[in-house]
C-alpha cells in the first residue's frame, strides 16, 4: 500500500511539474504586443556604429527589469547581462546594436526618418537595413522567457548587446575591454541573422566556414601632374590606376588555388579635376574577401606588390597602401551546428531547415570563435513566401540587406527566431 501511494505521489508531482512548465510558444503569443512595440521603436530610432547610446540604454533597462545583472559601456556602447541559475554551462547569446547610413524607402508606418552627418560632412538617412532591430527584439524576448522560467534551465546565461558590427569593430573592442575576463567565459555562443532571400518560418544553418575575411584597402597612386596636351611631361596616375585594376583581377585567377574562395573588388576610383588636366594622384578603394588566413595574407601582400610594381614601371613614387575595417572569417563549430540542426528540425520541422550556402559577406561574431568559444551563427528567413513569389513573378530579386527598400515581415520572423534561439538555449542548458 505504501509503495502504491508513493507511486501515486511521484506521478502527481510529475503531472504538476508538467502543468506548471510554461511552453515557449504560448509565452511568446502572450507577450507578442510587447515584442512588436520594442521592434517598432528600435526600427524608428536607429543609431549608427559607435553612436548606439539610446539603443544600448533601452536594452540595458529592459534586461535589468527582467532580473539580469547588467553592465553597460563595455567596449564602447556594449551591454553585457548575466543571469546565474545554478550549476551548468555558460551560454552567450549575442545581438548587434547598430544601424546603417541608408535612407529608408519602405512603406512601413514606423519607417525611420532619422538623419545624421557622416564623417565626410554629408547628410544621410539612418536605417536598420540589416535587420539588427529584429536581432535585438528576438534576444530580448528570449531573455524575458528564460528569466521567467528558470525551472527549465540551469547554468549562467550571458546576453551581449554588441556595438559597431557594421564597422567590424564592436566584438574586437568588447574583447579588448575584458569581455571574457570580467565576465564568465562562455562554453557556447549563439547568434542569429535575418536573411532577405529566404522565407519566414525557415532557418538556414551551416557548419564550418560560413562568412568571409573582409578587408578594406585604400591605394593612392602618386603621379606627376601637368597639361593633358603634353602627357610626356607627366606621370599619369589615372593610367597607372587603370593598369593596376587589370592587374588586380589576375590575383584570384592566377595566384589563389581554384578551390579557395577569394574576391578582389575595386569599388571606387577617384582622380583628376578637369578634362585637360593630369592630376597628381588617383585613389582606389577595394574590398578583399577570403576564408583561409593564409589566403587572406596572400591577397593583401599581392595587392601591395602589384601596386608597387605598376608605380615602378612608370617611374613614379611608391603608392600609399593602407588596410582598414578587417573582419576575420566566421567558422561555425561543427559539433554545435550539428547539434542545433537537430533541435531546429524538431521545433520547426525538417522541411523548414535549409543547408546554408557559404557567403563572402562578413561578420565580427567570428572573433568570439577565434577567442576559443564554440560559436554558431544561423540565418532566419524574414520575407514571407507570398512576397517572394511576387518578386519572382515581377522578375526581380527580393531586396537585399543594406537596401533602403528592405524590410522584414517582422511578426512572422520573430516567431521563428524566438523558437529557434529559445529551444537551442534550453537544449544547451538542460538542467
Amino acid at each position: 500500500m505504501r509503495l502504491f501511494c508513493l507511486v501515486l505521489s511521484i506521478a502527481w508531482l510529475i503531472e504538476c511539474s508538467t502543468v506548471v512548465a510554461v511552453e515557449p510558444v504560448s509565452w511568446f503569443d502572450d507577450n507578442r504586443a510587447e515584442h512588436l512595440e520594442l521592434y517598432q521603436w528600435l526600427h524608428a530610432n536607429p543609431e549608427l556604429s559607435h553612436d548606439e547610446a539610446n539603443t544600448a540604454a533601452r536594452l540595458a533597462d529592459t534586461w535589468r527589469g527582467f532580473g539580469y545583472e547588467v553592465t553597460a559601456g563595455v567596449g564602447g556602447h556594449g551591454v553585457v547581462a548575466t543571469l546565474k541559475n545554478g550549476d551548468g554551462p555558460t551560454v552567450m547569446l549575442r545581438t548587434d546594436l547598430d544601424a546603417l547610413p541608408v535612407t529608408e524607402s519602405t512603406p512601413l508606418p514606423f519607417a525611420s526618418t532619422v538623419t545624421k552627418q557622416t564623417e565626410s560632412g554629408t547628410s544621410t538617412g539612418v536605417m536598420h537595413a540589416c535587420g539588427h532591430d529584429v536581432h535585438m527584439t528576438n534576444l530580448t524576448a528570449v531573455a524575458g522567457f528564460l528569466a521567467e522560467n528558470q525551472d527549465q534551465w540551469a547554468g549562467t546565461l550571458m546576453l551581449i548587446g554588441q556595438p559597431a558590427e557594421e564597422r567590424g569593430e564592436g566584438a574586437k573592442q568588447m574583447l579588448a575591454d575584458g569581455l571574457f575576463e570580467r565576465f564568465p567565459r562562455p562554453d557556447f555562443a549563439l547568434a542569429m541573422h535575418v536573411s532577405g532571400d529566404t522565407p519566414t518560418g525557415t532557418v538556414s544553418i551551416r557548419p564550418g566556414f560560413s562568412l568571409a575575411n573582409v578587408d578594406s584597402v585604400d591605394i593612392t597612386m602618386k603621379g606627376r601632374g601637368g597639361h593633358g596636351s603634353a602627357p610626356h611631361t607627366t606621370i599619369d596616375p589615372i593610367a597607372m590606376a587603370a593598369e593596376l585594376i587589370v592587374s588586380l583581377q589576375m590575383i584570384v585567377s592566377r595566384e589563389v588555388a581554384p578551390i579557395d574562395p577569394a574576391v578582389v573588388t575595386v569599388g571606387s576610383i577617384h582622380g583628376g579635376t578637369k578634362h585637360n588636366i593630369i592630376g597628381n594622384d588617383c585613389k582606389l578603394q577595394l574590398t578583399v574577401r577570403s576564408y583561409k588566413p593564409e589566403v587572406r595574407e596572400k591577397l593583401l601582400a599581392s595587392i601591395k606588390r602589384r601596386a608597387l610594381a605598376v608605380a615602378q614601371a612608370h617611374g613614379a613614387d611608391p603608392p600609399e597602401v593602407t588596410y582598414s575595417e578587417g573582419t576575420p572569417s566566421l567558422r561555425n563549430d561543427d559539433e554545435l551546428a550539428a547539434r542545433m540542426k537537430v533541435v531546429f528540425q524538431r521545433v520547426l520541422g525538417e522541411d523548414n531547415i535549409i543547408d546554408d550556402e557559404p557567403s563572402m559577406g562578413g561578420e565580427d561574431f567570428s572573433r568570439y570563435g577565434i577567442a576559443g568559444v564554440p560559436i554558431l551563427m544561423y540565418r532566419v528567413g524574414s520575407v514571407n513566401q507570398a512576397r517572394l513569389d511576387r518578386f519572382e513573378k515581377l522578375g526581380i530579386p527580393a531586396p537585399s540587406l543594406h537596401s533602403g527598400v528592405y524590410y522584414p515581415d517582422a511578426e512572422e520572423t520573430l516567431e521563428t527566431a524566438f523558437k529557434a534561439m529559445t529551444f537551442a538555449t534550453l537544449e544547451l542548458m538542460a538542467p
